[in-house]
């Protein structure tokens, strides 16, 4: 968790809020996002809303957390560094 300070443990999954200055921000962060889950073939739970996207990452066949939700997670979060 070191890692990823901002993420909480939510019912056995990775999740954190991310919010944008308007719904185009969010869906630019969103697409982002989705190619990071396609080359990972990892895909998180999304929920979008204007100016906000909560994302879940879990592994569903572990049935709760693994490493690659951790790797993924750092991932979504170097998103912002890189101006989404």
């Amino acid at each position: 968790m070191q890692a990823v300070p901002e993420w909480s443990v939510v019912d056995d999954a990775l999740e954190r809020r991310f919010t944008f200055a308007d719904f185009h921000r969010t869906m630019d962060f969103v697409n982002a996002l989705a190619q990071i889950a396609h080359r990972q073939d990892h895909h998180p739970d999304l929920q979008i809303g204007h100016g906000h996207c909560q994302v879940r990452w879990q592994t569903h066949s572990a049935h709760g957390i693994t490493i690659n939700d951790f790797i993924c997670a750092v991932r979504t979060d170097a998103l912002l560094d890189d101006g989404c």
